[in-house]
């Protein structure tokens, strides 16, 4: 059975949609048809509507990336940038149980703002060739994403972790310190001590539940959950959208392996980050209290908040204009912001 903490955090992973440009309709997301998606996406993506997710859909492939647990390379899914830059770039990591797709509003508007930007794939989520990779457990998603850097990103980068992302990026940092120049956490969940008593659960048991996470009556009643007053068209299509990677046949044996492994705890490892961090709050977020968002101010030794009013836990879906000024500005920023300034965007 799952937890009330692992609907949330499921919940917290969902990518949505809250956000229309104008920019985005002179653009062709109107147009891309079933053909233009990589073959390995579930052929289902070919019901999504939301225009933004389509396009970002069509430019997902897969890296060979080598790794020590893995007798063969493993195919990475991720979204690359169209240009490179000599300045550091930008990584979106995603929250649990979910994937790139989460980033299809702010992907373009982050490549529109002139940064090199890379969305990749939490090892056991999104759309990597997982069929035959023996472990999903926190160490090997730390060295997934490591090898990925290395062999592809090669230079110090502005890591994003939203909810459960934020607990790989701190994990990956206090790892791999050179790796990362600067860190963004968008409605953290990082104080949880792992999967709980979920790692205790026999496999049968892990299987059962897993199987409902990914079921659409659950999706569906998250995504209320999440937002009020959705018509139940754009709730279904946001679900479509949030379990695609769902489909992939080697996602519940992933999934269950890392709940079992017993997840991510890396409350002790927050005063260990050195690297200068923005922190992001959606001011409406009902998954993860806002007094935790202050907490991590208060213990990350490098860190600035800044809140975002009327908006809930995924602020790069809800507000993305706004989280993109605020990314822009961290990004390049020259000078030493005020550390105990909390200013509403």
């Amino acid at each position: 059975m799952l937890t009330t903490a692992t609907l949330s955090v499921s919940v917290g992973a969902l990518p949505v949609v809250g956000f229309q440009s104008k920019k985005y309709m002179n653009h062709r997301h109107f147009t891309v048809l079933a053909s233009e998606f990589p073959s390995f996406l579930p052929k289902e993506v070919e019901n999504i509507n939301d225009p933004c997710a389509r396009t970002l859909a069509s430019r997902i492939e897969r890296l060979p990336v080598h790794v020590n647990f893995s007798k063969s390379c493993i195919m990475s899914s991720c979204v690359k940038p169209k240009t490179s830059f000599k300045t550091n770039p930008v990584v979106l990591l995603h929250g649990f149980d979910s994937s790139c797709l989460e980033w299809r509003y702010m992907f373009p508007l982050l490549e529109e703002a002139g940064l090199e930007t890379w969305a990749v794939d939490i090892l056991g989520w999104g759309f990597s060739d997982l069929e035959k990779v023996p472990s999903f457990d926190v160490a090997s998603k730390r060295e997934h994403l490591y090898q990925f850097w290395n062999s592809y990103i090669k230079r110090p980068m502005t890591l994003v972790g939203p909810s459960l992302g934020a607990a790989v990026a701190i994990d990956f940092v206090v790892n791999y310190p050179e790796a990362v120049d600067k860190l963004i956490f968008i409605d953290a969940s990082v104080y949880a001590e792992g999967t709980g008593n979920l790692a205790k659960l026999p496999k049968a048991v892990a299987y059962a539940g897993v199987y409902v996470l990914k079921s659409v009556p659950l999706r569906l009643y998250a995504t209320s959950l999440t937002f009020n007053s959705i018509p139940f068209s754009t709730c279904l299509d946001w679900t479509n959208i949030g379990r695609l990677h769902c489909l992939l046949p080697w996602w519940e044996d992933a999934t269950v392996d890392f709940m079992i492994c017993g997840g991510y705890n890396v409350s002790g490892d927050i005063e260990h980050v050195k690297q200068k961090s923005l922190i992001i709050w959606g001011q409406d977020d009902q998954i993860i209290d806002s007094k935790l968002g202050v907490r991590l101010h208060c213990e990350l030794p490098n860190a600035i908040i800044r809140q975002i009013p009327n908006c809930g836990h995924i602020p790069h879906v809800e507000k993305p204009a706004a989280v993109l000024k605020l990314i822009v500005e961290f990004v390049q920023a020259e000078s030493q912001v005020d550390e105990q300034s909390f200013v509403l965007s």
